[in-house]
């Protein structure tokens, strides 16, 4: 019933996720977010007055290749999460912690516009117009008990094919993205039932301004819609639409490295996590050697 508590890839608001890079290219990211607010659930639930604190560090990597003459790349993050969650279950206020990881997050992107481009050739380009193609999973590894209604892992497997673009207009660009989350189903739900989850569509919203190079500032926005969830064939409950707003700075701070700092917070919607969420990221790049 509290499987709403965890975080969902809905909230996440993802700016210049089809950025053209030349080939070569690796980032290793860190970041830590901190999410607080309320949990709003379906009122035939037996819960109330949910609310829920949630620290998240992540380590991630990505490289970028030349796939058939066009930018592609690959990418891994593993989430560490803290919660702290209080609620009124049978109108009894009860309180909790826990500590894990959460599910192993892997994504592959290829960009269809233009060429693949060395660092070189890269630094000498105009901006252009992007265009890209993106499947994400993830796979059941984060921590998981079906005797805990809080859960950091899923206990199954999902997908989430998506499609992109990134325009640019002078030092201004535009984001569009589109996506379907696919989800499988948990055969050891909470209480040794199965849960099932109807497909979730999310569309992010960003336009941002290029202060100077690698230094930029976005406004975000995003909608997503369905992801109800049942147990055991059950009428399904929590269906969504909602949608979030927020604001995302990146800025260079040593060769290599880049620290980004975003805020976004709930603006409308019936259920799910009315969160107001901090991610404050380092990420340093550099780039393979040429071959000889």
């Amino acid at each position: 019933m509290l499987a709403s508590i965890r975080p969902a890839s809905s909230q996440e608001l993802q700016p210049r996720s089809y950025s053209d890079v030349p080939v070569g290219t690796n980032f290793a990211v860190g970041s830590y977010s901190i999410s607080s607010g309320d949990v709003s659930l379906d009122p035939s639930l037996p819960l109330s007055d949910v609310n829920a604190t949630l620290g998240t560090t992540t380590l991630g990597f990505s490289h970028s290749f030349d796939l058939n003459g066009h930018t592609a790349s690959w990418a891994v993050a593993v989430p560490y999460l803290g919660a702290h969650v209080t609620a009124a279950v049978f109108g009894q206020t009860m309180s909790g912690s826990r500590y894990g990881f959460s599910d192993l997050r892997a994504r592959f992107s290829m960009l269809l516009l233009g060429r693949a481009l060395t660092p070189a050739e890269f630094a000498r380009r105009k901006p252009r117009t992007t265009l890209g193609l993106s499947v994400s999973a993830t796979a059941p590894t984060g921590t998981y008990d079906p005797t805990h209604l809080i859960n950091f892992g899923s206990n199954r497997y999902s997908v989430t094919p998506e499609i992109g673009m990134e325009q640019p207009i002078g030092r201004w660009f535009a984001d569009l993205a589109a996506a379907v989350s696919i989800f499988g189903t948990n055969p050891n739900f909470y209480g040794g039932n199965r849960q099932n989850q109807a497909a979730l569509a999310n569309y992010q919203f960003h336009t941002g301004y290029n202060l100077r190079p690698g230094a930029w500032v976005a406004l975000d926005a995003n909608y997503y819609t369905g992801g109800a969830t049942s147990v055991n064939g059950a009428k399904a409950i929590n269906f969504l639409a909602n949608s979030r707003y927020g604001l995302t700075y990146a800025q260079p701070v040593g060769r290599g490295l880049t620290a980004k700092l975003s805020w976004s917070t709930w603006l409308s919607g019936r259920f799910g996590q009315q969160f107001t969420t901090t991610t404050l990221s380092l990420q340093y790049l550099w780039f393979d050697h040429p071959k000889r």
